[in-house]
Formats: C-alpha cells, sequence, structure tokens
C-alpha cells in the first residue's frame, strides 16, 4: 500500500494585480510544490485607486494588512481551489514565466504623480509578469500579473530604501519564490 504525499504549501506572495475590463483583481499567490494558486482577495478600494496602484507599482492606501502563510494553513487546498474567484495553474501546466518591467507612462491627470517622481528624483517602475500555460482541453493560457507589494510591505522599507530598490527586491523575491518550484528551462527574467 502505498500512500500519496500531501501537497505542500511553500511561500505566499502577499499582493499581485490582474488587469480585467472592469477593474484590476487582487489575488495572493500561494506556492506549492505541485501548482500555483491565485487566491482572490476581497476588493478594498475603487477601481481609480486599484489602477492609480497597478499603474505605479504601490500600494496608495496603506491600512490593508497582508496575510499570511499560516492564516492559509486552516483553509484546504482543495476549499481553496474550488473556489471558483481563485486561478488554479498546476505547474507541469506552465510553459513560460517571464518578468518584465515597465516604466509608467503618465497621462494629463497625473500631474502630482509627475511631481512627486521628480521631487524624488526617481521614475516608478512596475514589474509584470507573465504567466502562459497549457490548460487540458485549450491550447495556451495566460496570466499576466503586476507585482504590487501592499502598503504594509513598502512603507517601513520605504524609510530607508528607494521606491525602485523595494519594488524591484519585491518582484526578485516573487520569481526567486517561482524558481524554487519550477524547471529553471521555463523562467526567463
Amino acid at each position: 500500500m502505498t500512500g500519496s504525499i500531501p501537497e505542500r504549501r511553500l511561500a505566499l506572495i502577499h499582493r499581485v494585480m490582474v488587469p480585467d475590463k472592469e477593474y484590476p483583481k487582487e489575488y495572493a499567490v500561494l506556492l506549492t510544490d505541485r501548482r500555483s494558486i491565485f487566491i482572490r482577495q476581497e476588493k478594498t478600494r475603487g477601481n481609480f485607486w486599484l489602477r492609480r496602484e497597478m499603474s505605479y507599482g504601490t500600494a496608495l492606501i496603506t491600512d490593508v494588512a497582508p496575510r499570511t502563510l499560516e492564516d492559509y494553513e486552516q483553509t484546504t487546498l482543495e476549499s481553496l481551489v474550488a473556489d471558483s474567484s481563485n486561478l488554479v495553474v498546476p505547474h507541469e501546466a506552465v510553459i513560460s514565466l517571464a518578468l518584465r518591467k515597465e516604466e509608467q507612462k503618465p497621462r494629463k491627470y497625473d500631474f502630482f504623480v509627475r511631481l512627486t517622481m521628480r521631487m524624488q528624483k526617481e521614475q516608478f517602475q512596475v514589474y509584470d509578469f507573465e504567466l502562459s500555460y497549457r490548460e487540458s482541453p485549450n491550447p495556451e493560457s495566460m496570466i499576466k500579473f503586476y507585482m504590487v507589494p501592499l502598503g504594509a510591505y513598502f512603507k517601513p522599507r520605504r524609510q530607508t530604501q528607494t521606491r525602485e530598490t523595494i519594488l524591484r527586491e519585491y518582484a526578485t523575491d516573487a520569481l526567486g519564490s517561482f524558481q524554487k518550484v519550477l524547471p529553471p528551462s521555463i523562467i526567463s527574467s
């Protein structure tokens, strides 16, 4: 009699944002040794703020506390997978994962953002991932998600680090988590 090895929860990425026609969707990404589960987070702010946060790569409203890996220990993986608002990507179905860096393209109504960038002598860099995978009956799907840390992550670091450093570290930490569970030939940065 052979027992199946239980699926291990390895890492949690506190917040990513997936673009959508209605409004950007916020997810936490739970990485296990077999799959990535994009756990839909409750909407905490309006469409205007979510789109700005996705554009700037930074939480503009800082009152949301991040959940931890331990917070999800009480929730079964089966219930997370069964929730239709969550996205599940088996690691064996992943074709590619690419980390990209986008420079903010300010619009007319971003006057104060441009002013802030000028005063801080920084450009707002936004990091995103493109995860391509093959679903059973469908040819190929892709999830593009932006690395937008919560204010609880960003604010304390801002005292000693530049915005660029914080956002780069958040993205490279996520990349490191994916590198632990995906074959090296799949990931490019």
